[in-house]
């Protein structure tokens, strides 16, 4: 094989390399987003903060925006939000995607609560992913499912 080709082999290799690295850490940094969303939701929902949970919930209107209001009073509380368990329906999809994320949290004075966030994924790999949360259920019992058994525990 002569140098010239092997260099090209080489540079083409990186180039790869270079294309595929940076589809994957696109893919990954969406799990993070979709944590850090949810984290935010549920710390405005610890301090009894409506307006910042229907700002985070865009199409949260009526009923919906009702029992968000209604859960911001009833379990807020003081202290940092811990998240004990998070299980996506729509994590590592490709495409786009809609399912519950079911999240078990707590404070330090409260006893784990458990509710399911509906998120959409919109978008795929190669163009981006985008995520927005579109709901936010009223606790659960500890081992309930969300609807349709998205995010059920293992």
């Amino acid at each position: 094989m002569s140098r010239r080709l092997r260099i090209l082999l080489i540079g083409a290799g990186v180039v790869v390399f270079l294309v595929v690295s940076a589809i994957l850490a696109r893919f990954l940094a969406v799990e993070n987003i979709e944590r850090s969303a949810v984290l935010d939701l549920l710390r405005a929902q610890a301090r009894g903060d409506a307006p910042a949970m229907l700002a985070l919930l865009p199409g949260c209107r009526g009923a919906c925006a009702q029992a968000v209001r209604s859960d911001a009073a009833s379990l807020r509380g003081p202290g940092d939000v811990t998240i004990l368990n998070s299980m996506s329906a729509t994590a590592y999809s490709l495409s786009g995607a809609t399912g519950f994320t079911r999240v078990a949290w707590k404070t330090p004075v409260r006893l784990p609560v458990v509710q399911c966030v509906r998120v959409r994924r919109s978008g795929n790999v190669l163009t981006g992913l985008s995520l927005t949360l579109v709901s936010l259920s009223t606790p659960i019992p500890g081992t309930g499912d969300c609807p349709g058994g998205g995010g059920s525990p293992l």
